[in-house]
């Protein structure tokens, strides 16, 4: 399948968290995050603005497709997407796309709540979507879920962001760091808080958010972890914490 390569490749978490849940439900997550995997690098893969912008733009048009019930150009992720999404859930993800317009700029999000708003609009709006696609009606759990998995992942591409010329963080001070992911954290409790909505058959989806915990407490724990590229576990830690995250349903 296309799209398990593509994620395999460019989101290999997300792969290692959509291998441990059952068949049918790859079926569902896998094009869903291929997508986010091509919209994720477009701004990345070029130098010229304007070609990054029409690169996402392709995607928008691909949802307007989707949402409008016509016929969906073909291409490998495109076609699959539009089997797993409904007209709602293709208007929820062109929020995603919009946020990422962030990345074509070298600017700073201007405040806290930029980047919060970046976030709730990029991991949040993914995992909701996500979850959504097989039968969560609710969303609280992975909207807040994905926003902080989405923090986690947004704190251990720093290095790559300030080698690129950005200004990933607000306030890059080591207390600033810890203050961000302390944030991190209410959000993953307000996961957990509603986690009793989520359907036992959306579950699955839910295991995206599993290194959340463990980066941002590290974070914590140690701020200079974020400049080193430091912050993901060790792979012994990172493969029994998938595994308890799939077999317990807990993140």
């Amino acid at each position: 399948m296309a799209c398990a390569g593509l994620v395999e490749r460019g989101d290999p978490d997300r792969f290692a968290a959509t291998m441990a849940a059952p068949v049918p439900v790859r079926a569902v997550l896998f094009p869903l995050y291929a997508f986010n995997v091509e919209v994720s690098r477009a701004p990345w893969v070029t130098a010229e603005p304007m070609i990054a912008e029409m690169r996402l733009q392709w995607w928008r048009d691909v949802l307007d497709e989707i949402a409008e019930g016509q016929g969906v150009r073909r291409h490998e992720v495109a076609t699959p997407l539009s089997r797993v999404l409904d007209a709602d859930a293709a208007r929820s993800l062109d929020a995603l796309i919009e946020a990422r317009r962030w990345d074509i700029s070298p600017q700073a999000h201007d405040d806290d709540a930029a980047l919060d708003a970046y976030l709730d609009a990029t991991g949040g709006t993914l995992l909701r979507v996500a979850a959504r696609a097989l039968g969560d009606t609710d969303g609280r759990a992975a909207q807040a879920l994905g926003r902080a998995a989405g923090l986690a992942a947004y704190l251990r591409a720093v290095p790559d962001l300030q080698a690129r010329n950005r200004i990933p963080l607000v306030d890059g001070r080591p207390e600033g760091v810890v203050a961000l992911a302390r944030r991190g954290l209410t959000w993953l409790d307000e996961a957990r808080a509603t986690r009793h909505a989520v359907p036992r058959l959306a579950r699955p989806a839910l295991t995206a958010g599993w290194l959340a915990g463990p980066v941002l407490k590290r974070a914590i724990d140690n701020p200079g972890h974020v400049a080193e590229g430091t912050l993901r576990p060790s792979e012994a830690r990172v493969r029994a914490r998938l595994a308890w995250v799939a077999a317990t349903g807990r993140f």
